[in-house]
């Protein structure tokens, strides 16, 4: 008879920015960069004392979240009320959409021109997990997910793919609601009970919890290793390699199921 371990849970749901790729780093400055200078505009047109977005901002207000909701998270921080626009509007237009889209080919223009790393603890367990039978599945508020999964070829690992495009075709509502997590589990097949979430952002533990997971795992890339708990993260760590594989994720797993 085998001795290989058979998990007690069938599926995990990444998240991609923070957690597979290092690409949080090149949203965080591509964020810093789009604010900053529409804040300096508003500083010459308007007279308001510029006050430059910092890391603070990103983590409290944009990070996890859909592109658009994290810019008007942001804007009603600072008291700026612009109109929401259209996904349609230009980078010109001076609204909650343009903006973003703003942002958007920011990120772009330096994805095309630096690439994406992988964390190589978090390609590993992806490849572990494959190889041991587990669904696999990607849930990103990112309109770019598939872009840069496909920039570090890992996209064929994924049986399900849940980013911004997928979740405006089926109307999913962004982190902290659990819609693409649990998207993501029906599309594989999985129940959430027996899946496991892998989150870096505040909005995606709440995600998790909120979605009934047998375990939330927090990844404090950003030394948030306490909002993460108790947001709702089950357990945190600083990468993956601390988990200690398969075995290690199992045993986790089974904790917080009370097993």
């Amino acid at each position: 008879m085998s001795d290989k371990l058979i998990p007690a849970f069938e599926a995990v749901v990444f998240d991609l920015d923070g957690v597979i790729t290092k690409t949080a780093v090149t949203h965080a400055a591509a964020w810093k960069k789009m604010f900053d200078e529409y804040l300096k505009k508003r500083e010459k047109e308007y007279n308001e004392p510029f006050s430059e977005f910092k890391q603070a901002d990103y983590l409290a207000f944009v990070d996890g979240k859909p592109r658009y909701k994290g810019v008007a998270s942001f804007l009603e921080s600072r008291g700026i009320d612009l109109p929401w626009g259209s996904p349609d509007d230009s980078i010109e237009s001076e609204t909650v959409c343009g903006l973003g889209n703003r942002k958007n080919k920011a990120f772009n223009d330096v994805l095309k021109r630096d690439g994406a790393e992988v964390y190589p603890s978090s390609k590993k367990m992806l490849f572990d997990l494959k190889d041991a039978g587990i669904k696999l599945g990607v849930a990103s508020s990112s309109k770019n997910c598939k872009a840069v999964l496909e920039a570090v070829n890992l996209l064929y690992l994924f049986g399900a793919r849940v980013d911004g495009v997928v979740s405006a075709e089926h109307g999913l509502q962004g982190k902290p609601e659990p819609d693409i997590f649990t998207k993501a589990c029906e599309m594989l097949g999985a129940t959430p009970a027996r899946s496991i979430v892998v989150e870096d952002a505040v909005s995606g533990v709440q995600a998790g919890a909120k979605g009934g997971f047998g375990l939330t795992l927090g990844i404090a890339r950003e030394d948030n290793a306490q909002e993460l708990l108790k947001n709702g993260a089950d357990y945190v760590v600083t990468d993956l390699e601390e988990v200690y594989g398969i075995k290690g994720l199992n045993e986790l797993f089974l904790k917080f199921q009370g097993e």
